[in-house]
């Protein structure tokens, strides 16, 4: 039997419905809104996974071609590899859900999400996020708190709950928000340098429709929810967890004072090596336990001593930022460089300008478009000493990078003034805390070195938590142990006038908006300290761009030419690409852009295309060659495609009686338009040239002779 609740939400109906599809899930559950359309189910299991010390959550969302009539491209024709957006999607899902599972609950789970209608107007992503919290309230898998989404944006000064595609071209804010009853759990977006109490005024938005959602989930649920299931909590033994305290004692307090992360991680590992060495005889097969508890004890002992202490474990106060270095021009062939550092985080970052025909093509649900700015962020596993495989870009890397592209979008100039390619890579040579913080800030000053004009420096910086109940500090650029054991990763970047990228992670349930409003205003702080450092090394971008990146001329062109230029089968457009070593590429609009690394090559190939599409002027002077000679006058040639007809009158000042006595084939000659007729046909005179007379407006004729009447004809005889 289904059950389903109906409500406006955004000046559009909400559907919810369970128990008409994927019954067999644990919970399952749709939401419609608009003709966006959402399948979302979750299927749990009540013995723990074995062998692993994390709760074994996947979630995926997987965006189906024909929900919006589309065949997918391809050889195959059907969905592969989850999208950037389908990543991205998993991603906002799973940190929002994943705190609200029980800390002792690690049975294997499984969140599928199934886009299988779309209106190419309303994103899919928060309506999935709703769906998966309606099909876990539903289901019997122990989940008790109730969560929901939405999309935040700023429309012409005024919140938009939800806005469309189409709107969110127009929006200078767009933050999708989570959250329970009483607490917000997760924010992702941007904003075109918005400050920080608009923020805070969007998330109060946003969490009032929110509270509205839950309520009608629980509506449903109150109607047709199953009771939770009991689970096999993953216990370890009382006796074996005292032993290991005694053990431990305060070792770990003593290295947890350890400043450099190498050596304090090392102590730790020889530490558990020891422990679990001894304590093999008595407790056996005990080691996974043995670890989980000493990394249980880790955590107590970092959390106490910064609530107790405010001291963190490289010796710095809650606000403090670690030592900050910038260098610009670090690689010597590429358009533009920098590497950024900060304590143990680097980021070596490098800028490749290319041409239009460089960009992404994207096809979507929601059309096909093109992107003409990208970044991507690699975390190559030496950057935290490790040696493992590498196998392909994962999803950590994707979103990551995602952050950091938001995060400079506003300052990246518009392609009518600067028309590139820009393509931005972030390889992390180093990583104990915030390396896609150190993504943007190297990104923002190898952009200045590339010499592309951004409008600002652009910083970021990661936000901590340590909170124990009303015992709250919040930590400024936080280390990789402190978002481990810390409550909150919240990212913010923005430039000296406001924030362009936000992004919140949490491992409680909630955070009131009074911290998020702390920690905005620590992070403001932190950012322009950091946007300071920044421009002690460059303060604007370079005046030139590289020497091997390419120039590109902007030329336009009649749209009745575009065939012109192109020729038949791309004959002529292919010709002048390989003489000239030019990349040219024609917008519909007529616009041309000429490419090349060096000036010459670009120079040569707009001479080409200009000549090819050049059309004569009434009253310019042309030094021509003569093509053809007839007994009324000579075709000249002004340039190449065109050319004029100087009938015998105008050849001369005086009477011609043979045009070769003025000019033969394959002579120079200077003429003067003195007409264009409707046709196209153009009339030149040299005459014009030798007494400098002005040509009329409108013409001087169709090659009569100039300044003259029309000859009389002769009276015909009467019969």
């Amino acid at each position: 039997m289904s059950h389903k609740v109906e409500f406006e939400l955004g000046g559009r109906q909400m559907i919810i419905e369970t128990g008409k599809l994927a019954k067999q899930a644990n919970g399952a559950a749709t939401i419609q809104y608009g003709d966006t359309m959402v399948i979302s189910t979750i299927c749990a299991q009540k013995e723990p996974k074995r062998g692993f010390d994390f709760f074994p959550l996947t979630v995926e969302y997987r965006e189906k071609s024909y929900s919006a009539g589309k065949i997918p491209g391809g050889f195959f024709k059907r969905e592969a590899r989850p999208s950037e957006k389908e990543i991205l999607s998993c991603r906002i899902i799973d940190r929002t859900i994943r705190p609200l599972f029980p800390s002792d609950f690690k049975g294997e789970t499984q969140v599928i999400n199934f886009i299988i209608s779309h209106d190419q107007q309303n994103d899919a992503d928060v309506i999935a996020l709703n769906a998966t919290s309606v099909a876990i309230a539903v289901s019997d898998v122990p989940v008790e708190k109730t969560v929901a989404c939405v999309r935040v944006g700023r429309l012409d000064g005024q919140f938009v709950l939800n806005p469309t595609f189409e709107n969110l071209e127009e929006c200078d804010l767009s933050i999708t928000i989570s959250g329970s009853m009483d607490a917000i759990t997760m924010v992702e977006g941007g904003g075109n340098e918005i400050p920080e109490g608009e923020l805070i005024d969007a998330l109060l938005f946003g969490h009032e429709h929110i509270k509205t959602i839950i309520g009608k989930i629980e509506e449903l649920k109150a109607q047709c929810g199953k009771d939770k299931f009991e689970y096999i909590p993953v216990t370890i033994e009382d006796t074996l967890i005292a032993k290991v305290k005694e053990i431990v004692g305060s070792k770990l307090d003593e290295m947890n004072q350890i400043a450099v992360k190498e050596d304090r991680n090392a102590a730790k590992k020889e530490m558990t090596k020891e422990i679990v060495e001894s304590l093999a005889e008595e407790f056996e097969d005990s080691e996974g336990d043995i670890k989980t508890i000493i990394h249980d004890l880790d955590s107590e002992s970092m959390r106490r001593m910064i609530l107790d202490t405010k001291k963190r474990i490289d010796g710095r106060n809650p606000d403090d930022i670690r030592q900050i270095t910038c260098e610009t021009g670090f690689l010597p062939r590429t358009h533009g460089s920098a590497v950024f550092t900060r304590g143990q985080t680097q980021s070596l970052v490098a800028v490749t300008l290319g041409t239009k025909m460089d960009e992404q093509r994207l096809d979507e649900l929601e059309g096909e478009s093109t992107k003409s700015y990208m970044l991507h962020y690699n975390f190559p596993p030496f950057c935290t000493g490790e040696a493992k495989p590498i196998r392909g870009t994962s999803r950590r890397e994707v979103g990551h990078g995602a952050l950091a592209e938001r995060a400079l979008f506003p300052v990246i100039p518009a392609e009518t003034s600067f028309p590139y390619t820009v393509r931005i890579v972030s390889d992390i040579m180093e990583s104990n805390g915030s390396s896609s913080m150190a993504s943007v800030c190297g990104g923002s000053l190898a952009l200045m070195d590339a010499g592309v004009p951004i409008k600002s420096a652009v910083g970021g910086i990661a936000m901590g938590l340590i909170k124990e109940n009303d015992n709250v500090v919040i930590l400024t650029d936080i280390l990789g142990d402190e978002d481990h054991f810390g409550d909150m990763d919240f990212k913010v970047t923005g430039t000296t006038e406001g924030v362009t990228a936000i992004q919140m992670d949490i491992k409680i349930t909630g955070l009131s908006v009074d911290i998020m409003r702390d920690a905005l205003e620590k992070a403001k702080v932190a950012r322009l300290h950091i946007i300071d450092c920044m421009q002690s090394e460059i303060s604007s971008h370079r005046d030139q761009l590289s020497e091997f990146a390419p120039r590109i001329i902007t030329i336009q062109i009649p749209q009745s030419k575009i065939g012109d230029v192109i020729g038949p089968g791309g004959k002529i457009i292919r010709a002048i690409i390989e003489e000239t070593g030019a990349k040219i590429d024609i917008s519909d609009d007529g616009t041309v852009l000429i490419a090349s690394v060096g000036g010459e090559a670009g120079q040569k190939a707009k001479e080409r295309v200009e000549a090819l599409v050049k059309e004569p002027e009434l009253g310019r002077t042309y030094n021509g060659i003569v093509r053809r000679v007839a007994d009324f006058g000579a075709f000249v040639e002004l340039f190449p495609g065109t050319d004029g007809l100087v009938h015998i009158s105008e050849l001369d000042v005086n009477r011609v009686e043979k045009v070769e006595d003025v000019c033969n084939v394959g002579d120079r000659l200077e003429v003067k338009v003195i007409n264009i007729d409707s046709d196209g046909k153009v009339r030149l005179s040299r005459k014009y040239v030798l007494t400098g007379e002005e040509v009329p407006e409108g013409g001087a004729g169709n090659g009569r002779p100039s300044g003259g009447k029309r000859p009389s004809r002769p009276s015909r005889p009467r019969r």
